[in-house]
């Protein structure tokens, strides 16, 4: 066994991430202003992704050496959002209305990316309610709104999944958490270099 079961307990020295403890931030783009408050979606968006990273790689044989794999381009998913809606369907609205802006339905000429597109955030916080990451998502705009089910037999609420995609996204920390991750990286990299 690699360590005591004191070991084990002391690596939970903070209590686990929370994946209830979420909000997102969508600024509104500027044509849609008077459609929807932007705390509105924040309040009704009841399910999230933190993003991910992901490399493209290529095979690569050197020598006699075996095949190995290397990275020559960053990729970034899709993401989708679920939006708990209104009754008087403010919701769909406005992501129909932000459809509409990239690509009209009157001529469907696409719009340039800077009248729709928006910096947006997932932030992340810990059990006291305190911000401990953040990823913005630069660029982002919706892809797809996917279609709401009608049904007689059930009473259930509407639920509006919608599937963003960005450009690239950053990821930000808390700041005391930021400060010691890079001080140890840097003393560790001293060490080596005082060491050689």
């Amino acid at each position: 066994m690699a360590g005591s079961i004191s070991d084990f307990r002391a690596s939970f020295n903070t209590d686990v991430a929370k994946v209830s403890r979420f909000d997102v931030t969508i600024p509104i783009p500027l044509a849609l202003r008077t459609t929807i408050d932007s705390r509105q979606l924040t309040f009704r968006c009841e399910k999230a992704e933190m993003p991910g990273r992901a490399f493209t790689t290529a095979d690569k044989k050197i020598g006699s050496a075996p095949v190995e794999k290397f990275p020559y381009h960053t990729t970034y998913n899709e993401m989708t959002l679920d939006f708990i809606v209104s009754d008087d369907m403010k919701e769909k609205i406005f992501f129909d209305s932000w459809m509409d802006l990239i690509n009209p339905t009157t001529d469907y000429n696409f719009q340039y990316k800077t009248n729709y597109a928006v910096d947006m955030s997932i932030n992340q916080y810990d059990v006291t309610n305190k911000p401990t990451y953040t990823a913005t998502l630069i660029e982002a705009f919706p892809m797809q709104i996917n279609q709401l089910d009608l049904d007689w037999s059930s009473d259930g609420h509407h639920k509006l999944a919608v599937q963003f995609i960005y450009k690239l996204w950053t990821g930000g920390y808390e700041n005391s958490l930021r400060t010691n991750v890079i001080n140890a990286g840097l003393t560790g990299l001293l060490n080596e270099l005082t060491r050689s």
